[in-house]
This record gives C-alpha cells, sequence and structure tokens, in this order.
C-alpha cells in the first residue's frame, strides 16, 4: 500500500515539483485534485481543508475515488452529471449529498474543472472543490421572544421546519403543540454556523457558488505556477492539436479497468507515440508513466534485440495486421527479458485505424494459464477490451 501510495504521489510532484504540496496547503478550502491517467481515476493530493470536513487521515484518501464519499441517500443523478462532466472534460458545478467518516450526511456544492497540459492538450488532473451548504438561525437577545411570536402567527411554517429539521414524522397536532416551547429554545441556542442536515435536496447560494469559482481560480494559479518550475506546463483551457495522439478521460478511465500489460500507440502521429501505458506495464518494464507516454516502443529494445523481430513487427503496422513475436526486451534497469508481444490494429467508429495496441507477457510465464486462459487469449481478451473502449469513445466524442 505504501508503494502505490508513493506512486501516486510522485506521478503529482513530477509535473510540479514537491514544493506545490506546501503552496496548495496555505489555501483554506476544501479540495481534492485526481489523476484520469492511473487506473481508478484516485486522488493524488487532499488539502487540509478537505481532511478536516470529512474527517479522513491523508492516507485514507490518497489512492481512493471519490465514490468513497457518497452514501444511501446520494442523488445518482449528481452523480451522472459528474460523470458526464469527466466524460467531456469540462466544468460542472453541483449540490450533492456526501457523507463524512462517522457517517454523517451534509450537503455541499461540488464545483470540478479539469486541468490540461500545454504540451499535448491532454487532461492531466481534475480539481474538485467542496463547500458546505450551511442553514444559518438567528440568535439575539430578543430570538427568543420573536421565535415564539413567529410559532404562533405561522403554525404552518412551524410544521413544515420540524419535518425539516428533526426528520422524524409528527402524528399530531397535540404532539406538534407540545414540541412548540423546547423547539424555540433549541432555535436560539444553535450556532450561527451549525450545520442542519434535511432530506430534500439543498441549493448553494450566489455567494457560495462565488466561493467555490474562486478557489478554483486560486488552486488553478498555483498549479500554473509551480508547472512552470519543471517545465511541463498546464491550463485550464484545452489548446488546439491537430492528430488525436491525445486520449480524452473517458477513455483513459475505460483502459484504466484493463489489468493487463499493454500500451497504445497513435497510428495517426509520426513514429507511432505511447499515448497510453498501463500500470501492469509500468511494472513489469520499471518505467514511470511519464517516462513512457510519446515514446515509440523501440525504447525497450536493447544490444541483442533481435533487427529480423523489430522488421517483423514494422512490417506488420504497415499493412495494418495483427502479429504475435517474441522479442529480447531490456527492462529501465537494463535487466532483459523474453517479451511475448501481440500487437493488434486498433479502429475507430469511422473504421479507420487510430490505434495500435501492444500487449506485453513476459515469457518466463509463457506456460502458464491465467483463470483458465492460455497468454494467447489473454492478449485477445485485452484487444476486445481496448477494441470496445476506443469506438465507444469515438462514437461518445462523434455525439456530443
Amino acid at each position: 500500500m505504501e508503494s502505490l501510495l508513493g506512486l501516486i504521489e510522485q506521478s503529482f510532484d513530477l509535473r510540479y515539483t514537491g514544493w506545490v504540496r506546501e503552496a496548495l496547503n496555505e489555501l483554506p478550502d476544501s479540495f481534492t485534485i485526481t489523476d484520469p491517467y492511473i487506473s481508478g481515476h484516485p486522488i493524488v493530493f487532499a488539502s487540509n481543508g478537505f481532511l478536516k470536513m470529512f474527517g479522513y487521515s491523508k492516507d485514507e484518501v490518497i489512492g481512493k475515488n471519490g465514490r468513497m464519499f457518497q452514501g444511501a441517500e446520494t442523488d445518482r443523478r449528481s452523480v451522472m452529471e459528474i460523470r458526464e462532466a469527466i466524460r467531456e472534460e469540462r466544468d460542472v458545478q453541483v449540490s450533492i449529498l456526501n457523507y463524512r467518516k462517522d457517517g454523517t450526511p451534509f450537503w455541499m456544492l461540488f464545483q470540478m474543472s479539469p486541468v490540461f497540459s500545454k504540451e499535448d492538450g491532454r487532461v492531466i488532473n481534475f480539481i474538485g472543490v467542496q463547500v458546505p451548504i450551511l442553514r444559518k438561525t438567528r440568535r439575539s437577545g430578543l430570538g427568543l421572544e420573536r421565535n415564539a411570536m413567529n410559532l404562533s402567527e405561522d403554525g404552518a411554517g412551524l410544521r413544515s421546519s420540524i419535518f425539516r429539521c428533526c426528520r422524524r414524522e409528527i402524528c399530531s397536532d397535540s404532539v406538534l403543540e407540545l414540541g412548540l416551547a423546547s423547539l424555540a429554545l433549541e432555535s436560539v441556542s444553535i450556532h450561527d454556523d451549525r450545520e442542519i442536515v434535511i432530506d430534500e435536496p439543498c441549493e448553494a447560494t450566489e455567494s457560495q457558488k462565488t466561493k467555490a469559482t474562486a478557489a478554483i481560480n486560486n488552486i488553478l494559479s498555483v498549479l500554473t505556477r509551480y508547472s512552470e518550475l519543471t517545465g511541463r506546463f498546464v491550463s485550464r483551457k484545452k489548446c488546439c492539436l491537430s492528430g488525436t495522439g491525445r486520449l480524452n478521460a473517458s477513455l483513459n478511465l475505460s483502459l484504466g479497468r484493463i489489468k493487463q500489460s499493454f500500451v497504445l500507440t497513435d497510428a495517426l502521429s509520426p513514429d507511432l507515440p505511447i499515448v497510453y501505458a498501463s500500470d501492469a506495464f509500468l511494472k513489469l518494464t520499471g518505467y514511470a508513466r511519464h517516462e513512457v507516454l510519446g515514446q515509440n516502443c523501440r525504447f525497450l529494445s536493447g544490444i541483442d534485440t533481435d533487427p529480423t523481430v523489430q522488421y517483423q513487427i514494422k512490417e506488420c503496422i504497415q499493412t495494418e495486421q495483427a502479429c504475435t513475436v517474441r522479442i529480447l526486451n531490456y527492462r529501465k534497469d537494463m535487466t532483459p527479458f523474453w517479451n511475448c508481444l501481440h500487437i493488434s490494429p486498433i479502429r475507430n467508429a469511422s473504421g479507420k485505424v487510430a490505434y495500435f495496441v501492444g500487449i506485453q507477457i513476459d515469457d518466463s510465464c509463457n506456460n502458464q494459464e491465467t483463470h483458465g486462459l492460455s497468454p494467447h487469449r489473454r492478449q485477445l481478451s485485452v484487444v476486445g477490451a481496448v477494441k470496445v473502449a476506443v469506438r465507444s469513445s469515438s462514437m461518445g466524442a462523434s455525439t456530443s
């Protein structure tokens, strides 16, 4: 678990430098930053304000998906709004019921914004800001008297308040009358900023919406400044690129569910750069994701790699045919391994070859079966899963 957390935090630090965490934690807001390029779209940063609001420690949050804060009463439509915004790589602002670590529910305004790489235009992070929706009560010297007057003048309004705030059924008018005095006393003893949980949806105020937007802007300002120190610039706006080298967030999420070792290369860009590398591929080769993306797969070759096999791979790519080869490759630490490599073209919804997928299996496991599947069948299952993900993504893009 510690190594996974280290890998996730490292992916964040490499783009922004380690000082970015200190700068972000100086912000008073509650927010998280997620990485759609890591399997499961996990949280890679959680602010101190977020941890305090939800009651979790950093280690309990980093590496987890935001689903962990939803519960039985969370509106599925709000969740779908967020998912759709991720798929379309756009901002979203929605009121949603979430849950703290101790199980208590509360309403909050959630605003999410994508962060784009200026290098290739792809989404590298999503920022999620949480602003609690609070209901304030009056407390003044005349509060008790005014509450008593209001109770007698507006019994219907009180009945509505009891239903909302107490969250229990009032069975008769006599019970309602017995509750008047105690409710009046309670209503003036509640602290101004105390949160009241209610069943029906809570709408955020304009000031709360403004607060969320300001928080997003402040976070983006910090990320932009600290990305400049590494030369890996980020932007709030998507830059216009030719070609299809950039994967959208929806496709990244779908590919992240495939647990085998594989890479996806862009068939429409010069030299077929890698645009996606699975976690299993990174584990097999020892490379970090930023060291792989944009490279041609030749970087795995070494002094003893057979050029005949390399030519065979090149030929199958030129003819847009699938092939399976056994090739000597090298890990980052330069240790060699025999790679049972399967390459297959991947067509988009229009039928054009948009990508090539390469599935790697360490040949020391070549004669073993996993879950009843031979290595070749495992590779074909990956090809099928990638085809479904790519075609679904391209069809969704064409209709959005």
